[in-house]
């Protein structure tokens, strides 16, 4: 027998020809993989030359008549006598157990993943599971030492795209919070392994440094103590994926010496552009402009952003289950932060200097 992974036409690789006798006559016979259409077709094995080689230069293995009569021998004899099964079949055991697994988690070879890592204190499975919400098959991960609860959620098999599959995940998360009166926050995640994945912890970058750089006093001024206060607040707020109640915060910055309506705007729209027209940060604005659509920046701000997460209004409806109404609000959060920034600079005079007075 011959074998190579050589090409044996266009576009299509590997070949294998083995010679045998049958009533005393010495025949041939030829694999080719189903690449090769041309090779199929009713009437090609007799045209077909299984000596011929397409490739100029290849590499093959050559199994002579005396390996296959020891592989006849060896087989024959383990019948006769058959051995034990071998203590250590660990390696087939991994693979079935793996087989197993991935089965029991819904696994198929089109699953395409998006893998979600949650912050939470709900009642949890404690080892990984497929749960069904609605006409929805979720994978639930545990924590470990390693590892964050997280879900997965295959996109072809629930018929999903990434959006709407970020949309079930909370919605299952709402109600699971409902269910069970505790939180549960979603954190990050991302899309594409072709199994449930579970999320490391966030180990998150920070500056060290070996000299202390820092001499700032507290702030005499309440109003400004207060503006830090939830600016701070706000920022975790936005760190950990609870945006509403960062664009929340952001604007109550400004509310402190701008309140209502037509003073929070008017603010607004005398220093946005400030925010609009900055060069060394732009990566938003675009975005941000494009959904205010027909309304202005101010009342954008004002209406669909600090209105729409305070108030369960008709006209601007807020459901942070939506994955494109969490993206929207997240857009004007970064819009907002530098809002915020301004007015704390500017109009409460505090600069960002660690060593200012």
């Amino acid at each position: 027998m011959h074998l190579s992974l050589a090409p044996i036409a266009i576009n299509s690789r590997g070949w294998a020809r083995i010679a045998y006798d049958s009533g005393g006559t010495r025949k041939c016979a030829a694999y080719v993989p189903q690449e090769a259409v041309t090779l199929l077709q009713p009437g090609a094995d007799i045209d077909f030359d299984a000596a011929a080689r397409y490739a100029s230069v290849s590499r093959e293995i050559a199994l002579s008549r005396r390996f296959f009569d020891l592989l006849a021998a060896r087989v024959a004899r383990d019948r006769r006598h058959p051995q034990p099964v071998p203590k250590d079949a660990s390696e087939y055991d991994a693979e079935e157990a793996e087989r197993t697994r991935l089965e029991r988690l819904g696994v198929t070879p089109s699953s395409t993943f998006l893998n979600i890592g949650v912050d939470n204190q709900l009642t949890w499975p404690r080892h990984e599971e497929l749960v069904a919400f609605d006409q929805y098959r979720l994978v639930l991960m545990p924590k470990t030492n390693e590892f964050v609860q997280s879900i997965s959620i295959d996109l072809n098999s629930n018929r999903l795209s990434i959006e709407q599959a970020q949309t079930v995940i909370n919605r299952f998360l709402s109600m699971l919070s409902w269910c069970d009166d505790q939180f549960a926050v979603v954190e990050g995640g991302w899309a594409g392994s072709p199994v449930p994945l579970p999320l490391a912890r966030r180990n998150l970058a920070f500056t060290s440094t070996h000299q202390w750089a820092f001499a700032r006093s507290m702030p005499a001024s309440e109003e400004v103590r207060r503006a830090l206060a939830l600016y701070r607040e706000a920022r975790n707020a936005e760190q950990n994926f609870l945006v509403s109640y960062a664009v929340l915060n952001y604007y109550k910055i400004i509310e402190l010496r701008h309140v209502g309506w037509k003073a929070g705007t008017k603010w607004i729209a005398d220093n946005l552009s400030a925010v609009l027209d900055d060069p060394r940060d732009q990566h938003s604005i675009p975005t941000f402009l494009a959904a205010c659509g027909a309304d202005s920046p101010e009342k954008y701000i004002y209406a669909a952003c600090r209105v729409a997460v305070a108030h369960a209004s008709l006209d601007r409806v807020s459901d942070p289950d939506e994955a494109a109404e969490l993206r929207r609000l997240e857009n004007a959060a970064d819009v907002m932060r530098r809002l915020a920034r301004r007015f704390i600079a500017v109009d409460l005079g505090v600069p960002d200097d660690p060593f200012a007075p």
